[in-house]
């Protein structure tokens, strides 16, 4: 189920207003579904409301105590209060459960970092000192995001970058000794295997590969607005909010002819199938895949809203598969 779960973020990842609105809905009143809560959770927290993410992360490991993902979400959305030592219980508490991944790791040795530096400057975790400043700046070529630390003399064996499809994280001893930490959700998708980094005398140079040679209004996504969306001035591309009808087979023809092209395969073509689907749709075919995936536990994903917007989609592994709860 690790690539469903992608699958959902993804959702959230485009348009975590939307998203937050249509947990609230599928959720109601009595909140006690543990995965939609840490998929809201996930929500709060690319909107910064990381109060609320903690009590939803919380509420979802009541309900399920052994989810290791409501520990990931517990830990980041602690780590943002400055709460440093209860993330790193989170961490700690979540790394070993089944569907743990590096990123616990990564997590709990920026607490540990940063808790250290706080002992050596004698606060305790009740007064946290706020992570060093390093100046940054960032500009974009039409396939290329370069984000620059001005930093001096970073020794190469000190320096930890890791990228993610739409996350770029970056752990460093600074000269003075302190350890800084930088957690940027991006504000569109980068290719992981095609971004770099070099270490200077004077900076720490960063560059991440476009998947589309779009231009981006900043670098960061967590304020996405609703409906947002980057077309290009063609007569044949309409906003959402457009009624028109759209030819979902010949896009799905075209998108997979796209896909031999680049060679995807397995999860990864079907992941961007279904993204491509998800970014053109109108605003009835998003409403219907995002209640279909989740009301399905990930085993439905339908674009037909006058179907699945007057019924709960019923769970549908295919005939070989057994469908489990995370």
């Amino acid at each position: 189920m690790a690539s469903d779960k992608s699958f959902t973020d993804r959702f959230i990842d485009a348009d975590p207003t939307r998203a937050l609105e249509e947990l609230n809905v599928a959720l109601g009143e009595t909140a006690n579904n543990a995965e939609w809560l840490c998929q809201r959770a996930y929500a709060h927290i690319l909107l910064k409301d990381y109060n609320r993410a903690v009590d939803d992360a919380k509420k979802a490991l009541q309900l399920q105590p052994g989810m290791s993902l409501a520990f990931l979400r517990t830990g980041i959305a602690e780590y943002h209060l400055d709460n440093i030592s209860a993330a790193h219980q989170a961490f700690t508490a979540g790394k070993g459960l089944e569907g743990a991944n590096e990123d616990f790791q990564t997590w709990i040795k920026c607490c540990e970092e940063k808790m250290a530096t706080q002992d050596r400057n004698g606060t305790s975790n009740l007064q946290q000192t706020a992570t060093p400043h390093v100046k940054r700046d960032w500009y974009q070529t039409e396939s290329q995001v370069t984000v620059t630390l001005m930093v001096k003399n970073v020794k190469k064996e000190e320096v930890h970058i890791t990228f993610k499809e739409k996350e770029l994280k970056v752990m460093l001893k600074l000269p003075s000794g302190e350890d800084y930490c930088l957690n940027i959700h991006l504000l569109h998708p980068v290719v992981p295997e095609q971004s770099t980094y070099k270490i200077f005398s004077t900076k720490v140079e960063i560059k991440m590969k476009k998947t589309e040679g779009i231009r981006w209004e900043k670098l960061e996504g967590e304020s996405i607005l609703p409906n947002l969306k980057h077309f290009s001035p063609s007569p044949n591309q309409y906003p959402s909010s457009s009624h028109y009808t759209r030819n979902w087979d010949k896009l799905v023809g075209d998108i997979k002819e796209e896909e031999k092209t680049e060679k995807l395969e397995g999860d990864a073509a079907l992941n961007k199938l279904f993204q491509q689907i998800y970014t053109d749709g109108s605003d009835e075919v998003k409403k219907a895949m995002n209640k279909s995936f989740m009301e399905s536990g990930g085993t439905v994903l339908s674009t037909n809203w006058t179907d699945v917007g007057k019924r709960k989609v019923d769970v549908n592994p295919p005939d070989d598969m057994e469908w489990k709860p995370y």
